[in-house]
């Protein structure tokens, strides 16, 4: 055993830990703003007022697809031992994908080549999670989770950014938000060179290995409860400019992608705080729990907001809450899997958790927006919160 392994526990550096939020926010970029803004513009398009049914359809056929692939590419990286290779490969078809959207020209020939854009994304992001694990402690899994609150941050800046008015058409855009990505994953490849933590790469059981602090049944609790407040991200992340829309006709795609970003600003220092203080208390899961059920409390109020001031107020408070959440359960994740061997396979099996979503949320929609509004919507979307809030509330230690 090495002395750092018997002594004080290791600690990656910090030149690390901040390319790799970047690139991360990178992968953020990569999709946040293409599909809030870039895309519902583009089906828009195509389809006038069918928008709502052609992208409850791109959505369906793209959570399959990512689904898929994340576990795929995630195995795959797995079985070569490798992250870096399948990273940069996946970067470059990604980005070559995306600039690809602007030439389609029917609602078939778009949903083909979003489901090729999936394949290559999840060829990326598959393996920059499971990188992570490999390499950062469990002491500084709220750090990670801090940082990674700059990824969604980014997306929507990137969002607010490319669309400003004048700046580019539609199909520029698309060109812009590739150069973006490229530039903001390329240097943890080039220059992260993280220190190699052996321990956190020895299976439950093995001597050395990493201490789990956790029974194997917070994995189906972890796993449900990200299920539950993905169910509702993914529904304001979709139709967050139609709901705005029907509050304020007024409301535009840049007043969207402008709050949308400052929502998640000030998340960042929230989840920065959250995670110092989860890392220095050893309470993982605590904020979790809270970020769950403010996300409740700020689905009701969206339910009963009645003008542009209430849903402003109600998506904030959701939007801080679950952000935090989404961002802390990304790094803590990481603490519960058992099997470092197959880390990237089981990432994208928790992956399920943000592509499922897609697979109910539309569905979900169309079934109670049409009879009771999007308050309805809410009002059910707050319950699944609220759900998850008392997975994780009662989720026991194994020490």
């Amino acid at each position: 055993m090495t002395a750092a392994e018997a002594g004080a526990p290791q600690r990656q550096s910090l030149r690390f830990m901040w390319l790799y939020a970047l690139a991360a926010a990178g992968g953020a970029v990569s999709y946040v703003p293409f599909l809030t803004l870039l895309l519902p513009v583009r089906v828009t398009e195509l389809v006038a007022e069918e928008n709502i049914d052609l992208l409850a359809y791109i959505a369906f056929a793209g959570a399959i697809t990512a689904s898929l692939a994340n576990i795929g590419f995630g195995w795959l990286s797995d079985l070569t031992g490798s992250r870096k290779p399948w990273i940069f490969g996946g970067l470059v078809l990604s980005c070559l994908m995306l600039v690809t959207v602007r030439t389609a020209s029917d609602p078939l020939e778009l949903i083909g080549l979003i489901v090729i854009w999936q394949l290559s994304i999840n060829m990326m992001l598959a393996p920059l999670a499971a990188w992570a694990g490999d390499v950062v402690p469990d002491g500084q899994k709220g750090f990670l989770g801090g940082l990674l609150s700059f990824a969604p941050a980014l997306g929507a800046a990137s969002g607010a950014l490319v669309t400003i008015p004048g700046l580019a058409g539609p199909d520029e855009r698309l060109v812009m938000v590739a150069g973006l990505v490229a530039a903001m994953v390329l240097p943890v490849l080039l220059f992260g060179k993280p220190q190699s933590m052996p321990q956190l790469m020895r299976a439950v059981g093995e001597p050395g290995e990493a201490v789990r602090t956790f029974s194997r049944g917070a994995v189906s609790r972890m796993w449900l409860a990200r299920l539950l407040v993905q169910i509702a991200e993914a529904a304001l992340f979709a139709y967050l400019l139609i709901w705005l829309v029907s509050v304020d006709p007024g409301f535009s795609d840049n007043d969207t992608a402008r709050l949308f970003a400052i929502v998640l600003a000030l998340s960042v220092p929230l989840a920065l705080i959250a995670g110092r203080w989860s890392d220095s208390r050893d309470r993982p899961i605590l904020p979790l729990a809270l970020g769950a059920g403010v996300g409740a409390v700020g689905l009701v109020i969206m339910a009963l907001a009645q003008d542009m001031a209430g849903a402003i107020i109600g998506y904030v408070v959701f939007g801080l809450s679950t952000s935090v959440f989404l961002a802390l359960h990304s790094s803590q994740t990481l603490r519960v899997l058992p099997k470092p061997a197959t880390r990237g396979r089981d990432l994208g099996l928790f992956n399920l958790t943000n592509t499922v979503p897609s697979l109910i949320m539309p569905w979900l929609t169309l079934a109670l927006v049409p009879v009771f509004g999007f308050g309805g919507l809410f009002v059910v979307l707050a319950a699944l919160a609220a759900l998850a809030t008392l997975l994780l509330i009662t989720m026991p230690r194994s020490n």
